[in-house]
C-alpha cells in the first residue's frame, strides 16, 4: 500500500509537470498536446499594411466604434521613408501617418540567422509589427494614414551628439496641423516622439491624441514548439496591475482587461522583446481592436484638449522598443518590468533574478552565475533536502526485508500490509517522508525555470568551450546528455518499487522527460544539470553514511 502511495505521489507529481506545460501551451495560443490547433495563416496585409489601425475616426455626430478604420484612408498618396541611426537603433519610419515601420536593434543578433540584427518592428509579406499615433475628433484630423511632410534634416547620430531626430508634418485637415518630432538617443531603447497641434482655424478645435502598436498574432520566428512564452498586448494599471490581452479574445471580441484609468501603458510583448507606448499621468482610455485578418493593436486614447484659434498644444510621449531588459524597464514606468513574462511565479521569480544579476555581477560569466545561483539554493534547502534523502536511504535499506515480506505474502494482502506498517515503525521510516520535503521546494526551481527561460541576457551569453549561448540548445547535446546520465543515476539511488511494473516507470519516466531537455535552451539544461549533480553528491554521501548501497 504504501509503495503504492509513492507511485501514484511520482506520477501524479510527473503528469502535473505534464499538464503545467501543456495548459501553459493553451494559455499561450499554442497547440494543446492532446488537441493541436491547424498553423494560423500569416498576416492578411492589405495594399499598403501601413494604412491601417484599430483607433475609430470619432465625428461630430457619432460616437467611436472601436474597429472602425480612419475615414482619411479614402486614397492613400505615395509616401515617403525615412532612416534615424543610432548606436543601437535603426529606425524606419513612413511619412503615411509619420509612423514607425521597421526597427533593427543593432546590438541583438538574430538567432535564426547570426548575420543579422533583431528586427522587431517591420511591415512586410512576412511581419506586420509598427507602431502609430495620431489625431481623432470632430471632423477629419490628421491620423496615421495621413500623407505628411518630412522635415529634412540628420538622420545619423554624429560623434559626441547625443541625438537625433525626425519630424513630420501633416496637411491642414479641418483648420488642424499636426507636427510629429521622433528623438532617439545614444544609449536608449526609448523614443521620445512630441506631438504639437496647431490650429489654424477660426474656431476651438478639441482634438483626442491617440498612440497604438498594431501587430499580426503569430508568435516570433524560431520559437520552440517544446516550450512557449506569451505573445500579445498588454494593458498596465494601478488598479488592475499586469493585464495580458491575448489575441483570440480580440478576435472574439471578449477581451477583458481596465477599459480607462488616470495612469498606465500599453504594450506588445514576445520572448526577450517588448514595445511599449509611455505617456504623461493622466486620465486615458485603453482600447484593443482586430484590424484585419491575423492583424491587431492595441491603443491609449487621451481625452480631447481644447486648441483655441491660432494657438498649438503638445502632447508629450515615449516609446520603448527594445530587449526585456529587467533594471532599464523598472526605471522607465511602473510595472514595466513585468513585460517580462515570469507567469505564475513572479513572487519568487524577482527575487531569483535579482540574485542571478548580482551573482553575475561578481562572476561575470552568466553560466557560472546559473551554477553559483543553483548552488545557494541548495545550501538554503540543504536541511530539508536531507530529511528527503536520509528516508530514501531508510526506505532503501529495508527494501529487501519488504520484497521478500510481499513475496512471501502476496496471497494474505491483510496481513502484509500489518507486517510492512510493523517495519516501517521499527525503523522508523516514513514512506513519503522523501517526497514532500521536494515538493515544498518545487516551486522555487520552477521559478528559477521561468527566469532563465525569460531573461534576455541569456542571448548570446557564453558559458565555456561549445555553449556560446545559453538561449539556445546546446550545439553538441552534452548538457542533455549528461543530465539524462545524471537523472538515471539519481533513480537508482532511490529505492527501488517492489513491484515490477512501478521499477519500469521509474526509470522510463525520467528518460521520456529528459528527451525534451535536447530542445531546452542550454542555460535551462546547465540548470538542471547542476541540480542533479548536487543533488546525486548529497544522496551519495547520506546513503554512504547510512550503509546503504
Amino acid at each position: 500500500m504504501t509503495d503504492m502511495r509513492r507511485t501514484v505521489l511520482w506520477v501524479v507529481f510527473t503528469m502535473s509537470l505534464f499538464l503545467l506545460w501543456d495548459g501553459w501551451n493553451k494559455h499561450n495560443g499554442k497547440p494543446s498536446f492532446f488537441n493541436p490547433a491547424a498553423p494560423r495563416p500569416a498576416a492578411s496585409a492589405p495594399a499598403d499594411p501601413g494604412a491601417v489601425g484599430g483607433v475609430p475616426a470619432p465625428s461630430a455626430t457619432a460616437p467611436a466604434q472601436p474597429g472602425a478604420v480612419p475615414g482619411a484612408a479614402a486614397a492613400p498618396a505615395s509616401s515617403a521613408k525615412v532612416t534615424l541611426t543610432t548606436d543601437l537603433l535603426a529606425a524606419t519610419f513612413d511619412s503615411q501617418g509619420g509612423n514607425l515601420v521597421r526597427l533593427e536593434l543593432l546590438q541583438q543578433k538574430d538567432q535564426n540567422d547570426p548575420g543579422k540584427n533583431v528586427v522587431l518592428f517591420d511591415r512586410s509579406p512576412q511581419r506586420s509589427y509598427f507602431a502609430q499615433s495620431g489625431l481623432i475628433g470632430p471632423g477629419a484630423l490628421p491620423n496615421h494614414l495621413t500623407v505628411m511632410n518630412v522635415v529634412p534634416g540628420e538622420t545619423t547620430l554624429k560623434d559626441g551628439a547625443g541625438s537625433v531626430s525626425v519630424s513630420f508634418e501633416s496637411p491642414e485637415l479641418s483648420g488642424v496641423k499636426l507636427r510629429k518630432t521622433y528623438t532617439l538617443k545614444r544609449g536608449e531603447y526609448t523614443i521620445d516622439v512630441a506631438h504639437e497641434v496647431v490650429n489654424n482655424g477660426t474656431a476651438a478645435a478639441s482634438p483626442q491624441l491617440y498612440v497604438q502598436l498594431v501587430r499580426d498574432g503569430n508568435p516570433p520566428p524560431g520559437e520552440s514548439s517544446f516550450y512557449s512564452t506569451f505573445t500579445g498586448p498588454a494593458v498596465y494599471t494601478d488598479v488592475a496591475k499586469f493585464q495580458k490581452v491575448e489575441f483570440k479574445h480580440i478576435e472574439k471580441g471578449d477581451a477583458d482587461f481596465q477599459k480607462q484609468a488616470d495612469n498606465g501603458w500599453i504594450a506588445m510583448v514576445q520572448h526577450y522583446f517588448a514595445s511599449a507606448w509611455l505617456l504623461p499621468q493622466g486620465p486615458r482610455e485603453f482600447r484593443t481592436a482586430k484590424v484585419s485578418d491575423n492583424l491587431y493593436s492595441v491603443a491609449m486614447v487621451l481625452p480631447a484638449k481644447s486648441v483655441a484659434p491660432g494657438a498649438t498644444e503638445k502632447f508629450e510621449a515615449r516609446l520603448f522598443a527594445g530587449p526585456q531588459e529587467e533594471k532599464k524597464l523598472e526605471a522607465l514606468a511602473p510595472g514595466l518590468e513585468l513585460v517580462k513574462d515570469y507567469g505564475w511565479f513572479t513572487i519568487l521569480a524577482k527575487p531569483l533574478f535579482w540574485l542571478l544579476d548580482k551573482l553575475h555581477g561578481v562572476i561575470g560569466n552568466w553560466g557560472w552565475a546559473i551554477v553559483a545561483l543553483v548552488v545557494l539554493l541548495k545550501v538554503a534547502f540543504y536541511w530539508l533536502n536531507a530529511s528527503a534523502y536520509r528516508s530514501m536511504a531508510k526506505m532503501k535499506a529495508i527494501n529487501p526485508r519488504v520484497m521478500e515480506l510481499r513475496e512471501r505474502l502476496k496471497d494474505k494482502p491483510q496481513q502484509m500490509q500489518q507486517e510492512m506498517m510493523r517495519i516501517y515503525r521499527e525503523e522508523k521510516v516514513n514512506p513519503i517522508g522523501g517526497c514532500l520535503p521536494i515538493m515544498v521546494q518545487i516551486p522555487f526551481f520552477i521559478a528559477l525555470y521561468w527566469v532563465l527561460l525569460s531573461s534576455v541576457e541569456m542571448r548570446n551569453a557564453p558559458w565555456i568551450g561549445w555553449v556560446t549561448d545559453l538561449s539556445v540548445k546546446d550545439p553538441y547535446f552534452i548538457l542533455p546528455l549528461v543530465m539524462t546520465a545524471s537523472t538515471l543515476l539519481q533513480t537508482w539511488l532511490n529505492p527501488t518499487p517492489p513491484d515490477p511494473v512501478q521499477a519500469k516507470m521509474m526509470w522510463i519516466m525520467p528518460l521520456v522527460f529528459s528527451v525534451m531537455f535536447f530542445f531546452f535552451p542550454a542555460g535551462l539544461v546547465l540548470y538542471w544539470v547542476t541540480n542533479n549533480l548536487l543533488s546525486i553528491a548529497q544522496q551519495w554521501f547520506i546513503n554512504k553514511r547510512l550503509g546503504v548501497s
